[in-house]
């Protein structure tokens, strides 16, 4: 996945220190530059902070060093990491006016910005902030092709073209363009709502004197799920304040909260439905609700299964164990062949999908109870392999084996699985 699509801390300080310190050593080709920032750095400890005053001074005593681009490039990492907006903005925008493409700068560098309504702070804002809509464009070329992944590359992706178009409505806002702002915070609400841009719509709404439309875009702000507390205040006493203000009172407020409340649901599940095209199991929190693609064939729903004993092998091409389990499990289907209230699924948990049927096949294991795990071994916590799970037919955790003994493995599932049609 690109690497603008995520929004987490740069590096944890150890890490920072050393892969710094590591790219200096590699890097550098004077050798007295070399040393001094050496020394330096390795002064500076594990503090982003220090790592940001030293390669500021350093570069002041060497303009001209031959590694300044990238130096830049690691200061302003280092001040994002210690959250400097000093330092990232001045080192920020120097560095983007080298590259522009260095989407986490741009979203930084444009959000402290339009910390201030200035005209020329907006007008840089607005610069970057179209140039990084304008990049997003470019990465869905890129989408993943396991389902899973792909429905998570579509929700950072809606969500990064919604902050997008969020600090464009601000910037445009900010340089008196307020029609403009209107539509864009509008559009990012759309593209993805959030209680930032529903804030931004009532704000550009209430100066264009349209009260009622600004309470209602308040009221979004205020029911959003993603709305910290520090701010449902705030948008509580601006949604009222708006509405009085065309209606002279607060009667008919309720309605319109639970008007918003409405719709946050409905774009909710709008949203829900969005992602489940790429991936059935967004949202699903229950394994036995899980679908589960097929290595060749059509994806099985687990809650299909719903009335049978379901025996899940979870297992990895890699994994030696496994190998030396696959026959033991083939001797326990044995003893249920003919039933049909058994089922073995076997559930395949590599990241890299491609490597399953050509393993499948070369050691000619069959292919047509085999699913790919999609995210159920996250949700049942399977963090050794081979690991069994076993579900009873009223779709209750019966058993799980994590490992196995295999002088006991095939007299132990036998067991288990007698056990659970018994329920």
């Amino acid at each position: 996945m690109k690497k603008f699509l995520l929004w987490g801390s740069f590096a944890s300080c150890g890490r920072f220190a050393i892969g710094l310190l590591l790219t200096v050593i590699i890097c550098f080709g004077q050798e007295t530059e070399q040393k001094e920032l050496s020394t330096a750095l390795a002064g500076a400890g594990n503090s982003p902070l220090e790592f940001a005053r030293v390669l500021e001074q350093h570069l002041a005593k060497y303009p001209m060093s031959a590694q300044r681009d990238e130096l830049e490039r690691t200061l302003v990492k280092a001040a994002i990491e210690a959250n400097d907006k000093r330092r990232i903005l001045i080192w920020g925008e120097k560095s983007l006016a080298k590259n522009m493409d260095q989407p986490q700068v741009l979203e930084r560098v444009t959000r402290i910005l339009l910390e201030s309504d200035d005209k020329d702070r907006s007008e840089r804002a607005l610069k970057y902030a179209t140039h990084y809509g304008e990049s997003l464009k470019g990465i869905l070329k890129d989408e993943p092709k396991n389902p899973r992944q792909k429905a998570e590359f579509i929700e950072q992706y809606d969500r990064a073209v919604g902050r997008s178009l969020t600090f464009q409505a601000r910037a445009k806002g900010n340089l008196g363009k307020t029609d403009e702002a209107i539509a864009l915070a509008i559009r990012s609400f759309e593209t993805y709502p959030s209680h930032e841009s529903a804030r931004e719509a009532g704000k550009w709404l209430a100066k264009a004197g349209k009260g009622v439309d600004a309470a209602r875009r308040y009221a979004d702000a205020f029911v959003a799920p993603d709305s910290p507390a520090e701010f449902r205040s705030k948008d509580r006493a601006l949604m009222a304040e708006q509405y009085k203000k065309e209606k002279g009172n607060e009667t008919g407020l309720g309605d319109l909260v639970l008007e918003a409340h409405d719709r946050a649901m409905a774009l909710a599940h709008k949203r829900l439905a969005r992602l489940r095209e790429f991936d059935p199991n967004t949202g699903v929190s229950n394994p036995t609700e899980y679908t589960l693609s097929a290595v060749k064939g059509d994806p099985v729903k687990i809650s299909s299964l719903r009335g049978k004993v379901i025996v899940m092998d979870f297992w990895a091409t890699w994994c030696g164990p496994c190998r030396i389990q696959h026959p033991l499990y083939e001797e326990v289907k044995k003893k249920f062949a003919g039933r049909d209230d058994v089922v073995f699924l076997n559930i395949a948990t590599d990241e890299d999908p491609s490597v399953v049927q050509p393993f499948l096949e070369s050691n000619q294991w069959n292919t047509k109870t085999a699913y790919f795990e999609d995210g159920l071994s996250s949700l049942l916590r399977v963090s050794s392999i081979p690991t069994t799970v076993i579900y009873d037919k009223q779709g209750q955790l019966y058993s799980r084996m994590n490992g196995f003994l295999p002088e006991t493995f095939v007299n132990q599932l036998t067991a288990r699985i007698t056990e659970a049609l018994a329920q």
